[in-house]
């Protein structure tokens, strides 16, 4: 068995003395694991961090079997993005994104979204929003998606101002009105190119985070790790300090 493919780093861990187990999304083949015969080393290892862009040609006896990377650089951290936090707690959110994802399970629109979501890390609030949706478009592959296109009360597609935590569909304001502070503020930048606020960004993290824990993270026993928090509070902590 053998291919080739494009695949993002979501992770890497020892495995003996010198190698070790790769963990990538691919754009055919979904998340796969392979093992990298000296992927500890000081040639492999800047290549096999979370984030980077590689090229790998996975080869094994069978199908089912672990299998052998062999891996090529395609895109690698600038020196400047390694360096901020909100990038490395993004990273490594994406990351834990994809891991709800079944292992060897095709989603092409996933690896590429996330590519476009990597390519947004440097600027804090554009990487803000590419997560959130990046978020929404995770719920939407594991059949949880949202329908923020239409009031689920009256039909109306315009002046969409909530969401309602019970059936994840957009409400508008006037019809919004009596249950207001029972529903979820529904961000502009969800259905607009319009550059959000703090408040729009913290409202965007709460929306996708209560459905994701509700619908996806609870039911398997799990929790958001760290990262996810700690990109939120530096995000709104840097750009609080860029604007007082």
């Amino acid at each position: 068995m053998e291919w080739t493919d494009e695949g993002i780093v979501l992770g890497i861990r020892r495995h003996g003395e010198a190698n070790a187990i790769l963990e990538v999304m691919t754009r055919d083949h979904g998340r796969h694991l392979g093992l990298v015969r000296g992927g500890t080393g000081t040639r492999l290892r800047p290549l096999l961090q979370p984030g980077n862009t590689v090229q790998v040609m996975w080869r094994a006896r069978l199908d089912e079997h672990l299998g052998h990377y062999a891996v090529e650089p395609l895109r690698l951290h600038r020196a400047s993005q390694v360096a901020a936090a909100h990038v490395v707690y993004g990273v490594t959110h994406l990351a834990a994104l994809c891991r709800l994802l079944a292992e060897r399970d095709p989603h092409p629109e996933v690896h590429d979204r996330l590519a476009a979501a990597l390519e947004h890390l440097d600027d804090p609030m554009v990487a803000a929003v590419a997560i959130v949706r990046f978020e929404l478009w995770i719920l939407a592959e594991l059949g949880f998606g949202l329908d923020l296109e239409s009031c689920a009360a009256t039909g109306a597609v315009e002046d969409l101002g909530y969401v309602s935590p019970r059936s994840g569909r957009a409400v508008s304001r006037v019809a919004a009105e009596p249950w207001r502070d029972r529903l979820f503020p529904l961000p502009a930048f969800l259905s607009s190119m319009e550059m959000p606020s703090l408040e729009d960004i913290a409202d965007g993290f709460a929306l996708t985070g209560f459905f994701l824990l509700r619908r996806v993270l609870e039911p398997r026993g799990l929790a958001f790790a760290d990262a996810r928090e700690g990109f939120v509070a530096a995000v709104l902590g840097r750009r609080q300090r860029a604007v007082s």
